[in-house]
């Protein structure tokens, strides 16, 4: 295989697959290769909190190409861990000490999850959840005695403490808000994942932070304020950060931990892109830049830096945003995702509801449960600037 490439991409999740797309899509002929350190095909992962964790669907499911589109697309998947980027000699070194050269590189390195800085944060049995091969752990670890304790309230939380009750678990969650994703949804929306987490058997408890996390045996005690939740299992969804090292240290600018880019997906280094959750990119729409951490945007950022690469004129302007399945229940969110200062919560028959989010006098969100109506019409709002009435 040969090292030198006319298009690199560093990341093999839906930001560097994308990329890639939109590069062949695009006429680009030159040689491209997708850099990947979990050495199988980039593959679907909002299953892992969802169906897959909840034994819905096999893992066979979860490629979003198979083997055959490599070859059809002449793309070249290289095995390795990029350790170092030389963006003055138009190379990437790999942990094994191989070195690829390019003539244009994607970094789509995408986030990793955040552990808190508490005692016992390290323990081997406090998990996270953002790799297939994370989940293979997790569920390895999964014992008779059915008991989980996972902290963080925030979608992937709530979803991970839902699909484990589904399968049969006793699960506490425990966060330091005082209801699930009230910080980002509001009081209304906050309260519904409540109960739905409630309905479902998940045991809440609020409004506590942790201050460390204690083993005794096979036991592992989370100690939040007066609280101490134990079980055999503790699975962390703190959050996510940039896994911008390797920006760092090619001297990309950062900012936020993120790699900055304009709306075509180029950093301020020459002939380095990024894309997907390592970088905060300008959106001609919104008029700034916005940092996202959402799979379809990373496929919309993807798809553009693989079109700036191939030479044609690309600009991100998509209203971010996704879905979420708790349980049974799916959300739809659209937001700009950099505040709001008004709220209205509409309430439809079965439970259904929508809940409009507004800044500086615009639309900028909108939720929706069992309305889609209201989110497609909600993202357009958002995208023309309307007015909050």
């Amino acid at each position: 295989m040969s090292d030198e490439f006319e298009l690199l991409i560093i990341g093999g999740g839906p930001a560097g697959l994308s990329a890639a797309r939109a590069y062949r899509d695009a006429e680009g002929q030159g040689a491209l290769a997708i850099v990947t350190d979990e050495q199988r095909m980039p593959y679907n992962r909002p299953p892992l909190t969802k169906e897959l964790l909840r034994g819905e669907m096999s893992e066979a499911e979860l490629p979003i190409e198979d083997e055959t589109w490599l070859a059809e697309q002449r793309v070249s998947l290289v095995s390795g861990r990029a350790v170092s980027l030389d963006p003055g000699r138009h190379a990437a070194t790999l942990s094994g000490g191989r070195s690829l050269t390019y003539t244009s590189c994607v970094l789509a390195t995408g986030a990793e999850p955040v552990r808190l800085p508490v005692p016992g944060a390290d323990d081997p049995a406090v998990r996270v959840l953002r790799s297939l091969d994370h989940l293979r752990e997790l569920e390895r670890r999964l014992d008779a005695s059915g008991r989980v304790v996972v902290i963080g309230s925030g979608f992937i939380g709530c979803e991970i403490a839902a699909s484990l009750r589904a399968r049969g678990q006793d699960v506490t969650l425990i966060s330091d808000e005082p209801a699930p994703n009230v910080a980002r949804l509001g009081e209304g929306a906050a309260a519904e994942i409540a109960r739905w987490l409630a309905q479902d058997g998940v045991q809440l408890r609020m409004g506590t932070e942790v201050h460390s996390i204690q083993r005794d045996g096979q036991t592992l005690h989370v100690v939040a304020g007066d609280l101490r939740a134990s079980a055999p299992l503790v699975v962390m969804a703190a959050g996510v950060a940039p896994r911008s090292e390797l920006a760092a240290a090619a001297g990309l600018e950062l900012e936020q931990g993120a790699v900055v880019t304009d709306a075509g997906m180029r950093t301020t280094t020459p002939d380095v892109l990024a894309a997907g959750d390592v970088c905060l990119a300008q959106n001609t729409a919104a008029g700034r830049r916005l940092r996202v951490e959402h799979w379809g945007d990373a496929l919309g950022q993807g798809s553009v830096a693989g079109s700036t690469a191939a030479g044609v004129r690309a600009g991100w302007n998509d209203v971010p945003g996704f879905w979420s399945t708790i349980g049974s229940r799916t959300l739809k969110y659209a937001a700009w995702g950099d505040g709001y200062d008004q709220a209205r919560m509409e309430r439809g028959n079965d439970g259904a509801f929508t809940v409009w989010y507004g800044g500086s006098g615009r639309v900028v969100g909108v939720l929706t449960h069992q309305v889609d109506e209201d989110y497609e019409r909600g993202r357009e709002l958002i995208a023309e600037g309307a007015p909050w009435s």
